[in-house]
């Protein structure tokens, strides 16, 4: 027996005719909430980042400025490519949906190196050097590890409220249908991904933050995210339906995510062997 559940509105409320939709609630949530714990957490002196309130304030519209690019144009390149080819205008309708984690991922990784250097460069004039910005960088990085899965929480429950990436046909007593919508039960992929990707993960890094020495190794903890949260996104993505202008890349099952989640683990890897190795 599945479970039916009534479709809810992706608008969540209106203000003088503008849609304000749950899609972009679940994106000002997760920035709001995880840049207030990662505020708590490069006040430990510990991190040894010293940021001014105008470096957190740049800090942060670079941040925000990563996800949405990045998180759109890897969408646009990894999931949909030629149909913005066909309507490049759509590559602007953010508010439909469509963001890939793994290009938001690289978007913040691109915009917080170019944070350092450029704070590197206001405090010496000498030349950056590669220990330079990979210090800079990954001990920012390392705490935006920590909170990272906060928004993939909110992102996945977005994801569910739209109905979007849902899982695969299932005969479970979990399997949800959304009535009036479609009458084969489905696993409820997204809520999965939320509770994997969003509070075990968080759980997860929190804890190497907190009662493990990781964080003296500059890059490790990010390492340990990338390599984490691959491995659990490669699990989700069993139970989740692959896109349908994709489908599976190989004959035995092979998802984009899953291919992405490979490369970013093995990423991860190389970054937590450099934290590691050097001193």
């Amino acid at each position: 027996m599945a479970i039916i559940i009534n479709p809810i509105s992706p608008v969540a409320f209106s203000i003088f005719g503008l849609d304000i939709r749950w899609y972009a609630l679940a994106y000002v949530a997760a920035f709001l909430i995880g840049f207030w714990i990662f505020r708590r957490l490069m006040s430990d002196k510990k991190n040894g980042v010293n940021l001014s309130e105008k470096h957190f304030d740049d800090l942060f519209t670079a941040v925000v400025l990563g996800v949405i690019i990045g998180g759109r144009l890897g969408y646009v390149l990894f999931y949909n490519l030629s149909f913005f080819l066909n309507h490049p205008l759509e590559i602007l309708a953010v508010w439909k949906g469509g963001m890939s984690f793994h290009g938001g991922l690289l978007g913040v990784l691109i915009s917080v190196i170019l944070f350092a250097v450029k704070l590197e460069k206001q405090k010496s004039d000498k030349k950056i050097t590669f220990k330079t910005w990979f210090n800079g960088s990954f001990k920012i990085m390392d705490v935006i590890a920590v909170v990272a899965p906060i928004g993939l929480f909110f992102g996945r429950i977005a994801n569910f409220i739209n109905m979007e990436v849902m899982g695969r046909m299932t005969n479970k007593s979990w399997g949800v249908v959304f009535a009036g919508h479609e009458s084969v039960p489905r696993h409820p992929s997204p809520l999965y991904e939320a509770g994997m990707e969003g509070i075990l993960l968080f759980i997860i890094m929190f804890s190497l933050w907190r009662f493990t020495k990781l964080r003296e190794n500059i890059g490790a903890l990010s390492g340990s995210f990338a390599m984490l949260y691959a491995v659990l996104r490669i699990i989700c993505e069993q139970f989740r339906a692959p896109d349908v202008q994709i489908g599976f890349l190989t004959t035995w099952g092979l998802t984009m995510g899953q291919l992405l989640s490979a490369l970013m683990f093995f990423a991860g890897a190389a970054i937590f062997a450099v934290a590691i190795k050097k001193k």
